[in-house]
């Protein structure tokens, strides 16, 4: 069986680790009544927790977080394993995009976003992978 049966079978489980409840709540809300399997973290040393203990899909990072930042945390990510990351952030500079993808990101948002965009990105960088 393709990854992409067994995908269909299963419930995509998606990490998005962000300081702000309101985005957290957001995305939790919009991608679980969509059949994804969504886990939260406050924090970048959360979400790193968490990765030790399940396994994700794909990571949804905010970059500026208290503790470890999403940078951080997405190049640990990449050190360990192939799954995808989705930096979410505010800093919408071209040489911050230039730099989260540069350390491993696959795609870049900035805030304010659109649920519906992000779960299309989402979409777009799980049938790359």
């Amino acid at each position: 069986m393709s990854a992409a049966q067994l995908q269909t079978q299963q419930k995509l489980r998606v990490l998005t680790a962000d300081d702000d409840l309101a985005i957290r709540s957001v995305i939790e809300r919009h991608f679980t009544a969509r059949g994804f399997q969504v886990t939260t973290a406050e924090d970048g040393l959360v979400a790193l927790n968490a990765l030790k203990h399940e396994e994700f899909d794909l990571a949804v990072l905010d970059i500026n977080m208290p503790g470890l930042d999403g940078l951080s945390l997405c190049r640990h990510i990449r050190e360990k394993a192939d799954m995808p990351v989705i930096l979410l952030t505010a800093n919408g500079e071209e040489t911050d995009r230039i730099v989260g993808l540069e350390l491993g990101a696959d795609d870049y948002m900035c805030k304010p976003f659109s649920v519906r965009e992000l779960e299309a990105r989402i979409k777009s960088v799980m049938r790359r992978c």
